[in-house]
């Protein structure tokens, strides 16, 4: 069973990390667009269903998996879990950072660039390198 968890993780990780590499870059796209646009409604839209029907689901689904995952392998004590549990929390932060930034989108109120969208696109990614690091190199 616990190989069917692990894939389950494996599979949610995946879809979230899509989720949250993508949905920024859609943001800046969507500066360009004019407001009221059919341009900014669709990025509207597909913000919207990839924050809603993607990234938000396979949140919750890595961290029930993760949970059971470390109840599993009793790795609460392990220095490597504690600080993948801490990067993981911190993308969970960036993910409620998004969810902001699309309801700011969604009401014609985003106050930020491009440029800002762009930087910010690159803070999964580095979590990421560092949370598979810890999982598979346990340098500590």
């Amino acid at each position: 069973m616990i190989l069917w968890v692990k894939a389950a993780h494996i599979v949610s990780v995946t879809a979230w990390m899509a989720g949250l590499l993508y949905l920024p870059r859609l943001m800046v796209y969507h500066c360009d667009a004019a407001i009221g646009s059919v341009q900014s409604e669709t990025f509207k839209t597909m913000e919207r269903r990839l924050l809603k029907a993607i990234a938000t689901p396979a949140m919750v689904s890595t961290w029930l998996f993760g949970i059971w995952l470390a109840i599993a392998f009793q790795a609460w004590n392990e220095a490597w879990f504690i600080a993948k549990f801490v990067l993981v929390s911190g993308l969970t932060f960036y993910h409620h950072l998004a969810v902001g930034w699309v309801r700011a989108f969604a009401e014609d109120r985003n106050e930020r660039s491009a440029r800002y969208y762009r930087i910010m696109n690159e803070v999964p990614a580095g979590l990421m390198v560092l949370i598979v690091i810890l999982v598979v190199v346990r340098p500590f």
